[in-house]
């Protein structure tokens, strides 16, 4: 069995501009998976104004870390995030991770990452 927990919420995301500045501006969640099984993992985004996007899957190997860029379909279940919403992550997961969130801000010219809040399972 892994370190981490099932579910994690992130409720600051908002995929900041590209920029022009020394720090290209993006958004990513970074997944790590401690244990010896394949994390299958549920992601919803949650909105202020509309409808949740609840179909983006990711798989994270065993004993393997991952980053997902928000803005990139390929890492996002062919969802991007839109400049400047403001929006939750939650990700389930039928294995035990460990979840951070990163934005390089290209406004204030910043990188930051959080650790999202944990949850015990449902």
């Amino acid at each position: 069995m892994g370190y981490g927990k099932k579910v994690w919420i992130f409720p600051d995301a908002e995929l900041p501009p590209e920029g022009v500045n020394a720090i290209p501006g993006h958004e990513s969640l970074i997944i790590t998976n401690t244990g010896d099984e394949d994390a299958h993992i549920r992601i919803t985004l949650l909105y202020t104004d509309r409808a949740p996007v609840t179909d983006i899957k990711a798989v994270v190997g065993a004993k393997r870390v991952r980053c997902l860029r928000t803005n990139v379909k390929e890492d996002f279940g062919g969802h991007t995030a839109i400049f400047g919403e403001q929006y939750a992550i939650m990700l389930e997961s039928n294995e035990p991770i460990v979840a951070q969130y990163g934005r390089a801000e290209p406004r204030a010219v910043a990188f930051y990452t959080t650790p999202g809040y944990c949850c015990n399972e449902k």
